[in-house]
């Protein structure tokens, strides 16, 4: 493939950079991303992927967009409410760069479909808001073995760790099990900060384009964590658990498993 001369335009300040350069942006260009939620994570992800220029970039999401949402889900505008989350992402894609393959999948992400979904891309986003679906992203990437990349936020807190499965620890070796349902406050109930999505979710991208890109260190292994009332960040050392009973020695978790939806905002403490 070769660009043409408005694309080498566009991603110039790419192409300037050692790291990049013509083949780093020709490896971007045939890269495909899968991003499960189209809300506060899944957002600002899409977005700066796509300005990136990765060629293909899936989204799923069975919601429509609510007033509440555009606090902090920059792709939604006000014309919007109302209307399919993933419609509404996939419009202001293609308007920021109509070189991106935007496929999109209307429902949610279940034990029967996401093996399917996942399959043909290269790299997994985690950008849902409840536990359920974050144990559920996190098996089928060990199942499938695609790097994952996980996020989370709540209050004025967010997290990012990304997965290499089979390498590096997985999100069962450090939380096991999903919490029971309301144990763990929703952001209806507890609040976010809109920007800490915004942060959250771009750090996300970040591993992403560097998985792809093969450059720098990974959050393999560690867990990064943001509290923006202090503007700090905290490193979490963690490593995988030979026990872990979906990637250890002896793994107990062989299928899917869909548990009981909740709507948490899916940040808690590691074991």
């Amino acid at each position: 493939m070769s660009f043409t001369e408005e694309q080498i335009t566009r991603y110039s300040r790419h192409i300037l950079l050692p790291e990049v350069g013509g083949k780093g942006q020709k490896k971007l260009s045939q890269a495909k991303v899968f991003i499960v939620g189209a809300g506060g994570l899944g957002c600002p992800v899409a977005y700066y992927l796509a300005a990136a220029g990765i060629g293909t970039i899936g989204l799923i999401d069975s919601d429509v967009v609510d007033l509440s949402n555009l606090q902090r889900q920059v792709l939604h505008h006000t014309p919007d409410v109302g209307r399919s989350k993933v419609q509404s992402a996939k419009e202001k894609i293609l308007a920021l760069n109509p070189d991106v393959n935007v496929q999109t999948h209307e429902g949610r992400f279940t034990s029967e479909n996401a093996r399917e979904l996942i399959r043909n891309y290269d790299v997994i986003i985690d950008g849902v808001d409840n536990f359920p679906a974050k144990f559920l992203i996190n098996d089928v990437c060990i199942m499938e073995r695609k790097p994952l990349i996980h996020g989370g936020i709540l209050r004025f807190e967010g997290r990012v760790f990304t997965i290499k499965p089979h390498e590096s620890a997985c999100y069962r070796c450090i939380f096991k099990n999903p919490p029971p349902p309301g144990v763990v406050p929703t952001c209806q109930e507890a609040g976010i900060i809109g920007v800490v999505a915004g942060i959250i979710g771009t750090v996300q991208a970040t591993e992403a384009i560097k998985l792809i890109l093969n450059i720098g260190r990974p959050l393999t292994d560690r867990i990064l964590d943001f509290d923006a009332r202090t503007t700090t960040f905290r490193e979490i050392r963690v490593k995988r658990n030979p026990n872990c009973q979906l990637c250890g020695i002896q793994p107990s978790i062989t299928e899917l498993i869909d548990y009981e939806q909740g709507e948490a905002c899916a940040l808690t403490r590691p074991n």
